[in-house]
């Protein structure tokens, strides 16, 4: 009988067991070197351009021009009368378009305010001062509702004419 004369070899595990632990660990290596240098990378990245925020810049004020008025002053040695002119400092145009929907009424308060002065009430700086801060409260009064003010910034003069 004929006999096999190949010894049987046992099969031997080839190192694959320990190649599988080194390749395991040099990929979990290569992906937390990754993770953390986009950590880094993006930490460094939102520092850089997230800096403190400048705050905006105001809007530029918007400057409404009233029509001229002339209004007969109280006297009691002759008629005077007042030319003025007038402009509105607002915060912006959403003011003015609800300050422009009032003006009759505004400017009626406005002319009755000028009427009741007398020719020495507006003589001099501080009286005009003093005029401009009695047309800023009447403006802001009424020329905006309690839900919305008028928020008139400023009553700069454009022109006044006393007779």
């Amino acid at each position: 009988m004929a006999s096999t004369a190949t010894a049987q070899q046992p099969i031997a595990p080839a190192k694959t067991g320990k190649l599988k632990r080194i390749l395991l660990i040099v990929a979990g290596t290569i992906v937390l070197l990754g993770a953390g240098g986009a950590g880094v990378y993006f930490w460094l990245h939102k520092t850089a351009t997230h800096e403190p925020a400048k705050p905006a810049p105001a809007a530029p004020p918007v400057f409404y021009p009233l029509d001229s008025m002339t209004v007969n002053l109280q006297s009691d040695d002759g008629m005077h009368y007042l030319r003025i002119g007038l402009t509105l400092k607002l915060p912006d145009q959403k003011a003015q378009a609800a300050l422009a929907e009032r003006m009759p009424e505004v400017r009626s308060h406005i002319l009755m305010l000028l009427s009741a002065k007398h020719p020495d009430d507006l003589a001099g700086i501080e009286g005009k001062r003093a005029l401009a801060k009695e047309l800023l409260s009447t403006v802001n009064t009424f020329g905006g509702s309690p839900e919305e003010p008028a928020n008139v910034q400023e009553v700069l003069f454009t022109e006044i004419v006393v007779q």
